[in-house]
């Protein structure tokens, strides 16, 4: 036993030492190749197929007697066909060293996916893009990681327990300095009002006039928070054009006119892991659901699950799951003008964001705008025709939530993707408080939301 493997040590020592000779004439080919214009390899491995790599593929096997030796092709042809095995192990050894770099290109793998997949060259410009724009994936895509000091037109977002939080008297509201219009009966808004008018809930928040919504810097330091990953700049955040906007549903609600989803179905309040299971963004997405259908409107709540694959949680194809989804649906109903994506926010650990609304502690709610483009300008292949209207859309409910419901919203968040905000002019991502909020204190936040959601759809 002994001298057999003395003498199997003795054939690889011996066999190394050809290979390395081998190697050393082909990398001494190396300007030879160049001046012929390439390097046939395979040629090569042919040739020497039937001597030393044979010997090699014996102790190769001998080494691995589980290694396959097959390789398919288009059409299930071997792509090695009519070879030996000599001529495979070299091919492995030659496809694994440096000098793969001066084969001829069009026979690489790359270029079979290129043959069989037409959406691989997408695929290919879509990672590159990525690699040179990762920042755009950063905070977990539409998570915006804030520290919850970001309101508009509300009292800071208070970290006390809400124990101690109802026991406070909310801070005193900043207001326009000139008198406020009185608001009419009718329900008509008045030309100087940059909120809705309501003749239901009586303005106790903050509103602006026109001259100050104008001053972009005043705009985008009260009303938005930008994401690295893009830009707002003056040609796009124009306060009067999305002011001009109507939003007032066109059909009856004969048919469907609201889509209520959620990119995100797992996403759990904290009670959940205490074994309340409703305690999710779908349970939240069923009662606006309820509240919107109550004050007349058609509504679709999509249930369906668009972040687990085989059971896995994959976040990062969601959007992609969702749009097919989602476009099915309105494949089959033409007639929604509205689209929600509802998720809820995720932020530190330590952060409790919660404020007391309408007489109840409730979580804020954050609009979320994806603008289709990175510092370096638009994004060619997620283009969105209604991006100006979705702006417009998340401005207005966020001027009436300041008027009506101080301590509602947060900043509207801008980030450089899409996130399928293109199918209607109406569409908005709504975050909803966030992993540290209770079921209870998002729930409550669909009563305000509803009332501010049905305002901007009325017209007023």
């Amino acid at each position: 036993m002994k001298q057999s493997s003395e003498r199997l040590n003795r054939i690889i020592k011996k066999l190394m030492i050809t290979v390395s000779l081998i190697l050393a004439v082909f990398l001494s080919l190396k300007e030879a190749s160049q001046a012929a214009g390439r390097l046939d390899l395979k040629d090569i491995q042919n040739w020497i197929g039937e001597g030393v790599a044979d010997s090699a593929a014996i102790i190769w096997r001998y080494q691995y007697p589980a290694s396959v030796w097959e390789q398919e092709g288009e059409g299930g042809k071997n792509l090695y066909r009519e070879k030996s095995l000599g001529s495979l192990f070299c091919g492995f050894f030659f496809s694994h060293s440096p000098l793969s770099r001066y084969t001829n290109k069009n026979g690489t793998t790359e270029d079979y996916y290129g043959e069989n997949d037409p959406a691989y060259r997408s695929y290919l410009e879509s990672r590159k893009f990525y690699e040179e724009h990762s920042f755009l994936l950063y905070d977990g895509g539409e998570e915006s990681g804030e520290d919850g000091s970001v309101n508009a037109g509300a009292p800071k977002v208070s970290q006390e327990t809400p124990e101690s939080q109802a026991a406070a008297e909310p801070p005193k509201q900043e207001v326009a300095k000139e008198p406020q219009q009185p608001v009419p009966v009718s329900g008509e808004k008045n030309a100087a009002m940059t909120c809705a008018s309501s003749s239901i809930w009586p303005i106790v928040g903050t509103t602006y006039r026109k001259e100050q919504l104008a001053d972009y810097d005043y705009m985008m330091k009260h009303f938005y928070s930008v994401h690295t990953s893009t830009t707002a700049g003056r040609d796009l955040m124009k306060a009067d054009q999305f002011l001009s906007e109507k939003f007032t549903l066109e059909g009856g609600n004969d048919k469907p006119q609201i889509l209520i989803y959620h990119t995100h179905s797992q996403e759990e309040y904290t009670d959940f892991a205490s074994g309340n299971k409703e305690a999710t963004v779908v349970g939240i997405g069923s009662y606006l659901t309820q509240l919107l259908t109550a004050k007349g409107y058609n509504v679709i709540h999509d249930t369906s699950v668009y972040d687990l694959q085989n059971g896995k949680l994959d976040r990062n194809k969601a959007y992609t799951y969702a749009l097919d989804g989602i476009t099915r649906i309105l494949q089959d109903n033409p007639s929604i003008e509205v689209i929600l994506d509802v998720h809820r926010d995720g932020v530190s650990s330590d952060l409790h964001m919660v404020n007391k609304v309408n007489g109840k502690m409730t979580a804020p709610v954050m609009f979320f705008n994806g603008v289709s483009q990175t510092p370096e300008g638009p994004i060619e292949y997620l283009p969105n025709p209604y991006r100006e209207k979705n702006l417009a859309f998340s401005f207005q409910m966020q001027l009436d939530s300041a008027a009506y419901f101080p301590g509602l919203t947060r900043k509207i968040y801008i980030k450089g993707l899409r996130y399928n905000q293109h199918l209607r002019a109406r569409s908005a991502l709504i975050e909803v408080g966030a992993q540290t909020n209770s079921y209870q204190e998002a729930l409550n936040a669909m009563e305000p939301l509803s009332e501010v959601l049905d305002m901007v759809l009325k017209g007023n």
